[in-house]
Parts: structure tokens; C-alpha cells; sequence
């Protein structure tokens, strides 16, 4: 019954429910103006009034429809001071009869408290007394001197239809609101429960940037200077073939799942998995500058080496004899950035030669080693020690690639860290005390106690 009351409520314009609310009105003073005509209440001619009761209603609303583009308030208050002005006119008419203008300025107010509230309630009644002094000096002293009874009760009846057609209204349109925030509630409940759902399938930048609206769906990309990484688990394919298959993707899921929270704890946008495989970019869809995104982009890669370590003893104790290590490949450079696709379905991505060599690195890498190039190393040196890989030959690069390893960070090494390294304009040393020989130890301090001697005979000279 709720249901059925409500399509017909907040369906309607403004223009048709003032429309409605009028006509009854007019329709209550023109059975009051009959009723009083009838009894010779009114001595003059009233057909006119009778008449013009009838008509104004659907011209006010023609009015209000041709004006109700561009000056929609405008209109209905101009509208709103017009029915005062007649409501005032039919008062002094009749003469200031108790009960009819008590039952008229009580329609009145009840309109003007619908329309705007209390704003044009002050303006409505100077409308309202203004016009009805000017009835009664027109009219209203050739009335007799008590309104007949049909008079009386015309003017309740008609008045208190109108009341309650009007009171009803808001109650039907009291039970659409209702049924409206339920509905906005649900689908607000629906909304949540899909873009969580959605959530776990972008990264939650990129969810961010759509649902705030600050970012628009469609085929585009941009050339932006990003740190790609790229890990995977080495002998996770041999691990495969001992495992079952249940057991093996709870491992995996442990793996990914512990591994994409550190990713969004340094702020990387998690591109894709395939496998045991994990693509991560810094620098888009936000950015912290370049050189902050590399050091970033490493500073991921080390607490994903560190926290191997965790995991390898959780699955040690679930019968995982093979120690699983993790091998990873950084690289910095401009990649071309954003949706790829169809319109239909778009994927949101990088691609480029910087893309293809980080994954190279990966892919070079020893197990618990990371990789990085030169891009990247040039950034984040002075924050994290990396050791002198040498070159290697990439596809796609027409020269060998200088790459690097990354240590760990130098504020973590301590007093007893195992690397020096110093480079000045002619002089280059790098020294990495833990993975140097025995056998070679005193070939290096002789080089380098040499290389002393001579750089104090060139300061004594």
C-alpha cells in the first residue's frame, strides 16, 4: 500500500502539486461564494467571483509553467502573494465572518508554511490584511450582520477537505522519503559490498583515484619515469610436483598475501601475479619524486628478503622441507603508463624496454638476491649499500647492462660494517671484507698500502 501511495507523490513536479493544492482551495472559496450567494449573504453579483475561482487555478498554473525554467521560486512566490491577496479580498467580501476567516487564513498559512516555511510568512499576512480592508470597503458592509449557517458549515466542510487532501499528501510523500532512504541505504550497503569486492582486484590507489571520481575510465596513457620490480620464488616448480595441489595454493596465497602487504606498506601500485610471480611500480599513480620511489622500490625489495626468512619457518613447521628463497630485479626508467585494452575491458599497466629489464634481473638473480641497475643504484646509494655486479647482456640492449646487488640499508650495517667504498675524481675503491679470500687479503692490503706511500710522496712533492 506504501509502495503504491508513493508513485504518485514524489513523481510530481513542484508546478502539479502546487497546481493540486490550489485548485482545492479555489474550489473551497468558490462553494463558500455559491453558499453565500445562495442565501443572499453576498447582496451583489457574484457569478463573476464564482467563476473566476474556478479559472484562476489552471491559469496560475499555465503561468507557472511557462516561467518555471528559469524562475521557478520567483514564479510560486509571485503565485503564493496573489493567493494571499485573493484570500484577503474574499475575507473583507463577506464581511470578516468568524468562522469562514478563521477556515480561510488557517488554509493560508498552512500554504505559505508548505511553500517556504516561516520566510514569506511576514510578507503573506501584510498581502493578506492589506487586501482584505480593501474587500470589505468594496463590499463586505453591504453584508447582513451574521452569515447564514449554510455559510458556515460550506466553509468548514470545504476547508477541512482541504486541509486533509493536503495533509495527506504529506503523508504519502512522508512514506516515499522513507521508502526512498531504504532503498538508498541498501544500495548504498550493495555499493560498499562491490567496491570492497572490486578492491582486491586493483590496487588501492587506483581504487581510490576511481571512486573519488578523480580519475576518468577511459583508453589513455603517459610516459612517467617509474621503479619496476619484479620477484619470483626459486624452486617453487619443483616444490610443485612434491606438494599437493590444496597445499601448495595455501602456500602460494600465504606467499602473495604477505608479501603484497609489505608492497602497499611502501606505497608500490601491485600490477599483476602469474604464479609465483609479482610485478610492483612506484611512481604512478602517485609520486614521491623519482629518486624517493627507487629508494622505495628497495626498500621493499629488502623487507620481502627479510621477511623470507619468517615465512621459511612457518612453512618448515607445515612439512616444507626445501627452504624456498625469493629473487627479485628493480629497475628505473620512463615506461609508458596507464589503461591498455578495449573499451570494454581495459587493463592498467606499463610497458616498455625499462619494464623488460627489470624482469631480466629478476630473472638473473641468484635466490635471495636482488638486483638492481644503474638507474636505480645512482638514486638510492647513499641510502643503501649495493655491491658491483658487473654487466650483463640483455635482449633488447644493444650493450652489456651495468648491475648491481643490493646489501641492506647503511644505517643498518653498524661500526663493523664488512663494505667501504669511496669514489673521487681519479680514485675508486670498493671493498667487500666478508667476500674476499683469505688468500687474497694481503695482495689487497699491499695495493693498498702502496697506493698510499705513493699518494704521500705526490703530497711531499
Amino acid at each position: 500500500m506504501q509502495k503504491r501511495i508513493s508513485s504518485t507523490t514524489l513523481s510530481q513536479s513542484p508546478a502539479i502539486r502546487d497546481y493540486n493544492i490550489r485548485i482545492l482551495a479555489y474550489l473551497a472559496a468558490a462553494v463558500m461564494i455559491a453558499a453565500a450567494s445562495y442565501t443572499n449573504h453576498l447582496a451583489h453579483k457574484t457569478l463573476w467571483l464564482l467563476i473566476y475561482a474556478l479559472i484562476y487555478p489552471h491559469i496560475s498554473y499555465l503561468i507557472s509553467r511557462y516561467f518555471v525554467v528559469k524562475h521557478n521560486f520567483t514564479t510560486r512566490r509571485i503565485l503564493h502573494y496573489i493567493d494571499a491577496i485573493h484570500c484577503g479580498l474574499l475575507i473583507g467580501l463577506i464581511g470578516f465572518s468568524v468562522a469562514s476567516t478563521v477556515i480561510f487564513i488557517i488554509m493560508l498559512e498552512f500554504s505559505t508554511l508548505i511553500f517556504a516555511g516561516t520566510r514569506l510568512l511576514a510578507t503573506t499576512n501584510l498581502f493578506l490584511i492589506a487586501s482584505a480592508m480593501l474587500g470589505y470597503l468594496f463590499g463586505g458592509s453591504m453584508l447582513a450582520a451574521a452569515p447564514p449557517i449554510l455559510v458556515i458549515i460550506s466553509s468548514g466542510i470545504s476547508g477541512g477537505v482541504y486541509i486533509l487532501y493536503v495533509a495527506y499528501y504529506f503523508y504519502a510523500l512522508s512514506v516515499e522519503l522513507n521508502h526512498a532512504q531504504e532503498e538508498v541505504k541498501l544500495l548504498k550497503e550493495k555499493n560498499m559490498i562491490i567496491a570492497n569486492n572490486l578492491r582486491k582486484y586493483i590496487s588501492p590507489q587506483l581504487h581510490h583515484l576511481i571512486f573519488s571520481g578523480k580519475r576518468d575510465i577511459r583508453l589513455e596513457t603517459q610516459r612517467k619515469k617509474l621503479s619496476v620490480f619484479f620477484s619470483d620464488i626459486k624452486g617453487f616448480t619443483e616444490l610443485s610436483e612434491e606438494m599437493e595441489a590444496e597445499a601448495l595454493t595455501d602456500l602460494l596465497n600465504n606467499y602473495l598475501t604477505e608479501m603484497s602487504k609489505i608492497a602497499l606498506r611502501f606505497g608500490g601500485t601491485i600490477d599483476k601475479f602469474v604464479g609465483d610471480s609479482m610485478m610492483v611500480f612506484f611512481g604512478d599513480p602517485k609520486s614521491q619524486g623519482a629518486k624517493k620511489d627507487a629508494i622505495a622500490a628497495v626498500s621493499m625489495a629488502i623487507a620481502m628478503r627479510k621477511h623470507m626468512k619468517v615465512l621459511r619457518q612457518q612453512w618448515r613447521s607445515q612439512g616444507v622441507r626445501k627452504p624456498l628463497e625469493i629473487r627479485m630485479g628493480i629497475n628505473t626508467g620512463y615506461c609508458t603508463v596507464g589503461n591498455f585494452g578495449a573499451e570494454s575491458r581495459m587493463d592498467y599497466t606499463l610497458i616498455g624496454k625499462e619494464v623488460n629489464l627489470a624482469s631480466r634481473l629478476e630473472s638473473s638473480a641468484e635466490p635471495n638476491e636482488i638486483l638492481i641497475a644503474y638507474e636505480t643504484y645512482s638514486m638510492i646509494k647513499d641510502v643503501i649499500m649495493c655491491r658491483d655486479k658487473g654487466k650483463i647482456s640483455v635482449k633488447g640492449f644493444s650493450r652489456p647492462v651495468p648491475i648491481y646487488q643490493v646489501v641492506d640499508f647503511r644505517r643498518d650495517l653498524g661500526a663493523r660494517q664488512s663494505f667501504i667504498e669511496h669514489e673521487v675524481q681519479g680514485f675508486s675503491m670498493y671493498l667487500d671484507t666478508d667476500n674476499v679470500e683469505r688468500y687474497d687479503k694481503e695482495k689487497i692490503i699491499k695495493s693498498l698500502e702502496k697506493a698510499a706511500q705513493t699518494l704521500r710522496d705526490q703530497v711531499i712533492i
